[in-house]
């Protein structure tokens, strides 16, 4: 067997055996898939990310039709193509990353960096050879950035389109992941270092040096980022994409205090990573084999085996990198320097020219050791490093700083350290911080019987100060808002799901009569990001004060070990009051025949189906950033996210005037379940569907999901948050408070006898109306 490099470079062109290089660019498609056919090669293994983002393995599959290429499809190579791509898919199946936004428009974006609180990364969409990513340390850095890669095309069309993404804090991981399309196997998690120098300083680069196994990396964590992050990508591009990743995923990680988040996708063998980590593969463990298996779709019969030494390696680079850099300075290598088997010289920037080795790009060589121990192989990789000198010659002297400084005296001699709760993920702090951001917030909520202060035991409710003379009937509830916020999670949009939370228990009150008092709530998550939590607990209040009750309390718990990482749920629970000389409802001794029934309208899906919602989401291959086909001025993560509506105000409005007998608030189980509830076994509701509008959202969701009626009127609210039950003479009244007050009401139908079921609707047909 032969290795042929296309175009190589100074160490492929040395002779070694069974290597030699082709001069054959990597974008002359017909001239490689020439050379191919003449040498009847079997296997392709494109290495730059330029040639498969171009299409190199599809061209080769459509010219060679029984050839292998190691390398994924033009369509999957798009997870490192555009970082547009990339973030939109992440966000679209639930994949742990940054809260971001992208750009194609420079005013928009440099509107964004103005508005947005929080440090940003600048990122040019397309392909930038490794220097498209800007951390920029102030907003007017950000703006010159922005304006360099927009306006002044510093990356040419690469720059068109930008992600602003949040800078996250943490340590970085790189997993490196052989994929079949269906199966994966990641070699150990390494831990390169992106700046060019020391104490991590210094412009971002391609990698300056890299070592693995890196001790972050703990099973549990390992096990974690395959499960929420590697084997979620492969399976989403397979069965929603379409389009079936074959071929090496290089994953970038940061690993913050909230769990993973993805930085970005490669879709090749990635430096200096692979030169850190393929030295760890076993002996009995061949890579041919390996990546024949991914092409044949095969990986789940193959084993990766890898020793358990440590790898370090040290990139040196050339006078000027990354910006403008020195070509063709001799390459001088020391030659009583003795290798052993464990030490390796890479090649990448270097010429072959009469004899002697010149630079010949940014990155130049890359020295890598192998030993049982970290600190044994970063010794042998610097003194690999010393051996090999050019004129402007640069390199870091801090590589594994983090895993060294890691390694306390302890562990340094085995003895165990006292353990504490922020090491199991579980941070007071972060805890006391929420508590000093939302002071504020839930001091708005205050009303007569509560001051809104937090701080105590619990929280404390004053009746008399409430304006109970007598003690009045007190009515409870409790609820939560269900996979929207799943919906919320995957689109970073924490603002509105407090509202839903109070929304959903102050209507279950109001229907029984009940002036909502006071509110308390609970914030469970993995681990507890700040900002998130107060964003929820903002609209929580924005919802109490809606309600017109008082935010007494709350609970904050974080669960590392229980909740998915990133992921939260919240439960609520409200407690109103009815006056003793108020009737509690639904009245139903003084229901009868021939009352009507008024529905106010939704505002859309509320809270209520998103578990079937998201299926038909994902059916129809919808991002959550995509225009929504049933609203164009909204994105579909932005048209469910609409809040759910709270009815509280003009319904005790009528409520004081005595004009209702009943109540049904439309939430799970839809009018099936809920509409019976507030009624007398003698009566039915017969509604006339034809009579309300049902709203844009639900009718495209019946049409795409091919929901029938039975089943969307069980599962969604069709229109109607609220019915109520008035008498026929007082109708007209109602109506006119109720439109008075802003709400959209209409006449849907009335009480008749009961036959059968309690709840009956005629023209369901209106339901699938364009």
């Amino acid at each position: 067997s032969q290795i042929f490099v296309a175009p190589g470079n100074g160490g492929t062109a040395q002779g070694l055996d069974k290597v030699s290089n082709v001069p054959i660019a990597v974008d002359d498609f017909p001239g490689l898939v020439e050379f191919a056919e003449e040498m009847n090669i079997n296997l392709i293994v494109p290495g730059p990310e330029l040639p498969l983002v171009k299409g190199v393995t599809d061209y080769f599959k459509k010219s060679i039709p029984n050839i292998h290429v190691f390398g994924p499809s033009k369509d999957a190579a798009r997870l490192e193509g555009s970082k547009t791509f990339a973030k939109d898919f992440m966000v679209r199946f639930s994949i742990p990353t940054a809260r971001h936004k992208n750009f194609s428009n420079y005013e928009e974006a440099r509107q964004h960096i103005d508005e947005v609180q929080y440090e940003i990364v600048i990122k040019a969409s397309g392909l930038a050879a490794g220097k498209g990513v800007i951390l920029p340390a102030s907003k007017s850095e950000a703006q010159d950035a922005l304006k360099r890669v927009m306006v002044g095309r510093e990356f040419a069309e690469a720059g068109d389109e930008v992600v602003i993404e949040e800078y996250l804090r943490g340590d970085e991981l790189s997993f490196l992941t052989f994929c079949d399309g269906y199966t994966i196997r990641s070699l150990p998690a390494a831990q390169d270092h992106k700046q060019l120098n020391d104490g991590d300083c210094g412009p971002n680069t391609g990698g300056m040096g890299a070592y693995a196994p890196a001790p972050l990396a703990t099973p549990e964590l390992v096990e974690e980022i395959h499960r929420t992050v590697l084997q979620p990508t492969i399976d989403a591009m397979r069965k929603s994409e379409a389009h079936p990743f074959v071929g090496l995923l290089f994953t970038g990680l940061m690993i913050t205090e909230d769990g993973p988040r993805v930085l970005e996708y490669n879709v090749r063998f990635g430096d200096p990573e692979t030169q850190t980590l393929l030295p760890l593969m076993s002996m009995d463990t061949d890579l041919a084999e390996i990546m024949m298996a991914c092409t044949e779709g095969r990986l789940d019969g193959i084993q990766l085996k890898t020793t358990s030494s440590s790898s370090v390696t040290v990139v040196a680079a050339a006078g000027g990198y990354p910006e403008t850099y020195r070509k063709g300075d001799t390459i001088n290598i020391n030659q009583d320097h003795t290798l052993i088997e464990e030490d390796h010289i890479f090649h990448a920037g270097t010429a072959l020219t009469k004899g002697s080795f010149k630079t010949a790009g940014g990155r130049v060589i890359a020295a890598t050791s192998t030993a049982d121990s970290l600190t044994a192989a970063l010794t042998r990789a610097y003194n690999i490093m010393e051996s090999i000198d050019w004129s402007g010659k640069h390199y870091r002297k801090d590589i594994a700083h983090r895993a060294l400084k890691a390694a306390t005296p302890s562990q340094q001699t085995g003895l165990k350290s006292g353990m504490t709760y922020a090491e199991v993920g579980v941070s007071i702090s972060a805890g006391n911080e929420l508590v000093e951001r939302i002071k504020a917030h839930v001091k708005s909520t205050a009303r007569p019987g509560a001051s809104g202060d937090l701080g105590g035991f619990g929280g404390v409710f004053d009746l008399a100060n409430a304006g109970y003379k007598e003690v009045p009937y007190l009515v409870t509830g409790t609820d939560g808002v269900g996979t929207k916020l799943q919906i919320a999670q995957a689109t970073n949009t924490h603002d509105t799901i407090g509202i839903d939370l109070v929304a959903m228990n102050v209507n279950d009150l109001i229907v029984q009569g009940a002036k909502p008092l006071f509110f308390t709530d609970v914030f469970s998550c993995s681990r507890l990001d700040v900002s998130i939590a107060e964003d929820v607990i903002k609209g929580v209040c924005r919802g109490c004060k809606e309600a017109q009750c008082a935010l007494i309390g709350g609970e904050t718990a974080e669960m590392p070990d229980f909740f998915l990482s990133g992921r939260y749920d919240v439960v609520g629970a409200c407690t109103g009051a009815i006056a003793r000389d108020k009737k509690l409802l639904p009245d139903t001794n003084a229901m009868k025949e021939g009352d009507i029934l008024l529905g106010l309208a939704s505002d859309g899906c509320h809270s209520n189906g998103f578990s079937l919602i998201r299926k038909i989401i994902e059916k129809a291959t919808l991002a959550y950033t995509d225009r929504a086909p049933w609203n164009q001025n909204q994105t579909v993560g932005q048209s469910l996210l609409t809040p759910t509506r709270i009815y509280v105000k003009p319904v005790l409005r009528l409520l004081e005037n005595g004009l209702v007998k009943g109540m049904a608030h439309i939430t799970g189980g839809g009018l099936w379940e809920n509409v019976p509830r507030m009624l007398p076994r003698s009566l039915a509701a017969e509604l006339d569907a034809a009579l309300w509008q049902c709203p844009a959202v639900l009718k495209w969701l019946k049409q795409a999901g091919r929901v029938n009626d039975h089943e969307f009127a069980q599962t969604f609210n069709t229109g109607l948050g609220m019915i109520l039950v008035v008498d026929q003479s007082m109708a007209d009244e109602a109506l006119r408070q109720l439109l008075g007050s802003g709400e959209r009401v209409s006449r849907i139908g009335h009480l008749v006898q009961r036959r059968v079921e309690g709840c009956l609707v005629r023209n369901m047909n209106y339901w699938n109306v364009p």
